[in-house]
């Protein structure tokens, strides 16, 4: 953990530092070691949410762009259940930072639980992620909308765990900043909405600033209905002026060949002497 409760205070750990985990209450010691960030441990090894997981360089540094009071935020539901988010905003919006494999059971269970969400995914953890990613933008189809594209197959771009998802995911590329001048677009977060357009996924390009911008001012990031909503009105446009030249050419067709019939015929005539 980031934070530990300090005489009723939100702390930070630090050397010497003793405190209580704002979770289950039970006490916890400052690890200010050399090999690893600086966290809160509890006195025995155990685990107040099962979600919980070991933060990376990657996850703190996402976690640092927001308030101190927004990270690592208790949320309740009806049932008493209980679950430490990463970052909460003043506007209920629940944001995830996600480096481990996250099994779709788990994921689709703090979906639930969360309602109102949204996954930021390092791209970094396997080698093969961004490649794969990048050798398939060139059969991403460019929409009349800002930065959304319809991908076909995105089963061949994006890792099968998050295709299911019922929030917006975005792919963080980028890592931990460790990588030199990464590609422009490996610097942008690539957001794949839930849901599907006739056969195609939806995914928008958003740079980090307007990400940012968006979780802190706006209760959802992106309007995901509105947005698939334009997309398939488009795509629905796009079939039915397909229909129509395909109409006008078999139109175009068929007086091209009742001329050439017409043609045959007069030559066939008799000639009169």
């Amino acid at each position: 953990m980031q934070f530990a409760l300090v005489v009723g205070q939100k702390h930070e750990a630090s050397p010497g530092l003793a405190g209580h985990c704002p979770g289950c209450g039970q006490p916890v010691v400052a690890k200010c070691g050399d090999q690893r960030m600086w966290h809160w441990a509890h006195l025995r090894k155990r685990k107040c949410d099962r979600w919980w997981e070991s933060e990376t360089p990657w996850h703190r540094a996402w976690k640092e762009n927001f308030a101190r009071e927004w990270r690592e935020v208790i949320n309740y539901d009806q049932n008493g259940e209980r679950h430490i988010a990463d970052v909460r905003t003043a506007l209920g919006l629940v944001l995830e930072f996600q480096h481990s494999r996250l099994d779709p059971q788990e994921r689709a269970a703090r979906e639930a639980f969360y309602g109102n969400m949204v996954w930021v995914v390092d791209g970094t953890r396997l080698k093969r992620d961004w490649p794969r990613f990048y050798k398939g933008t060139t059969a991403f189809r460019q929409t009349a909308l800002d930065v959304t594209h319809r991908v076909p197959c995105p089963e061949e771009r994006f890792p099968y765990e998050w295709l299911a998802s019922s929030v917006p995911v975005f792919f963080d590329f980028a890592g931990d900043g460790s990588a030199d001048e990464p590609e422009p677009e490996r610097q942008l977060l690539w957001c794949l909405l839930p849901g599907r357009v006739d056969r195609y996924a939806v995914l928008i390009a958003v740079s980090r600033q307007m990400f940012l911008e968006g979780a802190m001012r706006r209760p959802q990031i992106i309007d995901v209905t509105e947005r698939l909503n334009a997309v398939a009105l488009e795509l629905q446009l796009e079939l039915q002026q397909q229909r129509d030249k395909e109409r006008e050419e078999a139109r175009r067709h068929a007086q091209w060949r009742s001329y050439r019939n017409q043609q045959i015929l007069q030559s066939h005539k008799p000639r009169r002497r």
